[in-house]
């Protein structure tokens, strides 16, 4: 058979014609450019949406969902069916057309054309139209919408056969191309249609062996909007860019720098990553990543032989307007007073029109978290200060940093590199995927990353390029027992039966098959009970390396406090109550107006967000939610994935004065640590460290000073509240030694900075770090693999006298399972990933 050559530009025409006229006509002309064409037409086509529900009943008519599909389409038509003899060879074709048009078991796509009324659907919504029309046939059905505003919308519904009838299929994830801006496309978008075309697939076909029939282009199709596969292609182009930049930028090398290029180099893409994401929510005008309307207003820019771009517009954006609020921001006027403010515009000298520049920037709300922190020491260099992100006008004080700007721009730039990608601010999950780039992606290619970075792992890291990190699907069911475990003790069931409530409790956290209304699983008490137990739940990672686990509890939880309270009534109530606790115990209880402000706070928090996902996450992120580990590089990662989570669920607004709608984010720095989880205090024998009166006092002052700091909403608040830390760390070592600490360890405490991006504490505690004295509900993660033989000496000593799975053989993960049940409560659950080496040693010794 031959195959018409499917160019993007013909692509892009096919799609220009889709924005006027009948959508069905323009669908079939844009299938056809794609190379599917059928004769296989239905005798009829319901002239109304109505119609077609009548004609093409669904297996239980009248549901809410087919409602909402009724209410929201305009019209419905069925296209054609490509069939086995559309791809056979000649001398089947003619054998096979006779089958005729059926929507029956038939081994064939069908092709439906939707024209939707109104615009801004949710992603949500187009799974569920989906399914809706799915639903009717039992043949794989590809929905080509279409809304008043031109987007174009492909998608597909993933099938799997049904456990109780072989003969039947169930209808699984829904994959989705999504609001293509059919006017002007999107160069991803034009790369996905392409590789769906017909002649792609069938190379596709040919070169893994595959028949040419159904079977064969389903697994084509299957492959074509596979993530799994379009995350490992960015990764490995990013990679390559990452080894390219390493190799190319320059970072300071005083002695005292402590921080590598590869360090520099992944923070950096962390930020930009972030900056990219909330690009795609229109919250950053998109010529500040245009080269030529950047050039022009560079002073003599140059993509060649430059370094501008770096300085002057991205070091801007990130210290002096995503970390600065609106009304504070400025140029530097160079006095003493301003040399100290790493928060202020600078390199207004390398600026060709300053106040464009400005005017850009000025659209940009407030973000807050940390990640945009500029890293520089406020002492001079000369007084030991370190200049890490070089924010200076001072040349003298930048000296050997340098990021050309040929490493963002060109053709091996990295926002030439991230131009070529699609991304959503929308996680994937395993109900729906959007074929784009999604932020689950970020703990995927960082955890690569920082395997490729580390010696441990830098071998297998990079021989198996793209695929070293833990797979959703093992993250989701490790998430899911450790929850179900700990919902199952801490909320009890009405009917007293432990069994059906463990498996209402899997029900409730199964994205495929858990009911969006929860009436009739939970009674009102139930639901009580669970929104409590969620809300007291403690959770840490003490590997959390880019976060999966702990960004896999926060996606269930919050998806379980949806379904149980979609208005977040119980959950404020709960928060409330939570900071009414806090106050009791932490605060001064004189201090009756600051306790007014927060619960003021939550109630605001709820008023605006509502119907949003983002006070859920919010509280859990601040009262559930922990990770440490030793590389403070990983601790930044985890951070960015909960910024670009909270990120997601706000909804900006034009309101300069409002920040543009945008609520800034936490602190995390007291969430997310740098330390070394297996080490821990020597504590005199007994004590804890709020036995002694000082020493307890001191602790909550530092407690309610750092919870002050989480919530510090701009940058004077936050430096006040880390000053407070350095005086209080002081006076609580003071205490702790004459309550008989060692001066080692009261020193250790002092010196801790948790705000400190580049430093880690070589020691864990998790009192004194994160308040929590009672141990852990949870303790999940994926350990170090790290051999005995691997592991130094001088640290082999350290764990002989602390870790009874001590052992010549014990690998480092051995002492991980010790350490994780020893910081869990008594009847907590520790779920780790552990080497199959673990499992043969205790069956031996049976």
């Amino acid at each position: 058979m031959t195959t018409t050559v499917t160019t993007t530009e013909a692509i892009r025409t096919a799609l220009a014609a889709t924005t006027g006229g009948v959508f069905a006509e323009k669908a079939t002309n844009l299938l056809a450019v794609l190379g599917y064409r059928s004769d296989h037409m239905p005798p009829t086509n319901p002239a109304s949406v109505g119609d077609f529900i009548a004609e093409h009943p669904a297996p239980n008519p009248g549901t809410q969902s087919e409602e909402a599909f009724a209410d929201n389409a305009q019209s419905v038509r069925i296209l054609f069916q490509f069939t086995d003899a559309e791809i056979a060879s000649t001398t089947q074709r003619a054998l096979l057309n006779a089958a005729g048009f059926s929507t029956g078991n038939a081994r064939s796509f069908l092709f439906v054309a939707v024209e939707l009324k109104g615009d801004n659907h949710a992603r949500g919504q187009y799974v569920a139209f989906t399914r809706e029309i799915n639903k009717r046939w039992q043949i794989p059905t590809v929905v080509l919408f279409r809304t008043p505003s031109s987007g174009v919308t492909l998608s597909f519904v993933h099938r799997r056969p049904n456990r109780r009838d072989p003969e039947r299929d169930v209808l699984g994830s829904v994959s989705l191309i999504r609001e293509i801006d059919a006017a002007n496309p999107h160069r991803a978008h034009l790369d996905i249609l392409a590789d769906l075309s017909l002649r792609q697939r069938l190379l596709w076909i040919d070169s893994h062996g595959k028949p040419h029939n159904f079977d064969g282009l389903l697994d084509a199709w299957l492959d074509a909007l596979d993530t799994e596969e379009l995350n490992r292609r960015f990764y490995r182009d990013l990679f390559h860019w990452f080894e390219q930049a390493v190799a190319t930028a320059q970072f300071p090398t005083a002695a005292t720098q402590t921080v590598s290029a590869e360090e520099h180099i992944i923070r950096l893409i962390t930020r930009l990553l972030f900056v990219w994401f909330i690009k795609e929510k229109g919250l950053l005008a998109e010529d500040l990543f245009t080269e030529n309307q950047m050039g022009q207003l560079l002073k003599g820019y140059d993509q060649a032989g430059g370094d501008s771009y770096y300085r002057a517009v991205l070091q801007n954006l990130f210290f002096a307007t995503l970390n600065t609020e609106i009304n504070e921001r400025r140029f530097s006027q160079q006095n003493d007073d301003d040399r100290r403010d790493l928060s202020l515009y600078r390199y207004r000298k390398e600026m060709a029109a300053p106040d464009t520049l400005l005017g850009l920037f000025a659209r940009t709300p407030f973000i807050n978290g940390g990640l945009f922190d500029c890293l520089d020491s406020f002492n001079g260099t000369r007084a030991g200060g370190l200049r890490i992100d070089c924010f200076t006008d001072n040349a003298s004080q930048r000296r050997g940093h340098s990021i050309p700007n040929r490493l963002f721009f060109g053709e091996d730039g990295l926002i030439t590199l991230f131009n070529r990608y699609k991304f959503t601010v929308e996680e994937n999950t395993p109900a729906e995927r959007e074929v784009a780039l999604d932020p689950e992606l970020l703990g995927k290619v960082f955890e690569n990353l920082l395997a490729a970075f580390n010696p441990e792992t830098r071998e297998n890291a990079r021989k198996q390029t793209g695929s070293y990190y833990t797979p959703r699907a093992i993250v989701d069911y490790m998430v899911d027992e450790a929850l179900v475990a700990t919902l199952a003790q801490n909320a009890q069931p009405d009917d007293g039966n432990a069994d059906f409530w463990q498996e209402r409790l899997r029900y409730l956290l199964d994205y495929d098959d858990a009911p969006a209304d929860t009436d009739d699983l939970f009674t009102s008490a139930e639901k009580e009970a669970i929104v409590s137990a969620i809300a007291g739940t403690k959770a840490l990672d003490p590997a959390v390396g880019s976060g999966a686990f702990p960004m896999g509890i926060l996606h269930k939880l919050t998806l379980a406090l949806r379904r149980l309270d979609p208005d977040n009534l119980i959950w404020e109530s709960l928060q409330k109550e939570l900071a009414g606790k806090r106050a009791t115990v932490a605060f001064d209880t004189a201090d009756q107006a600051e306790r007014d402000a927060e619960l003021q706070e939550i109630s605001a928090t709820f008023q605006r967000y509502r119907d949003s996902d983002f006070g859920r996450k919010l509280y859990l992120i601040q009262n559930s939610i922990y990770g440490v580990d030793i590389q403070p590089i990983a601790t930044q990662i985890a951070k960015l994935r909960f910024f670009i989570s909270l990120a997601i669920d706000q909804e900006s607004t034009d309101d300069a004065g409002d920040n543009y709608g945008i609520k800034p984010l936490p602190n995390l720095e007291t969430r997310f640590i740098a330390a070394d989880s297996l080490l821990g205090l020597d504590r005199p024998a007994q004590m804890t460290l709020g036995q002694t009166g000082a020493v307890k006092e001191l602790q909550e002052d530092l407690d309610r000073n750092r919870e002050r700091h989480f919530h510090a909403n701009n940058r004077q608040r936050k430096l006040y509240f880390r000053r407070q830390d350095v005086r209080l760390r002081g006076e609580l070592a003071k205490a702790l030694q004459v309550a008989s600490f060692s001066a080692g360890d009261a020193d250790k405490i002092a010196r801790w900075d948790p705000y400190d991006q580049n430093a880690r504490a070589d020691w864990f505690d998790a009192e004194y770090m994160f308040g929590e004295s009672d141990g852990f509900d949870v303790v999940i993660g994926n350990p170090p693999y790290v051999s005995h033989d691997r592991i130094p000496q001088p640290i082999k000593d350290v764990l002989r006298g602390r870790y009874s799975a001590h052992q010549g053989f014990a690998d480092l993960y051995c002492y991980f399972i010790e350490r994780a049940v020893d910081v869990a409560k008594n009847g907590g659950v520790s779920v780790l990933i552990t080497s199959n080496s673990y499992l043969r040693a205790c069956l031996q010794s049976f």
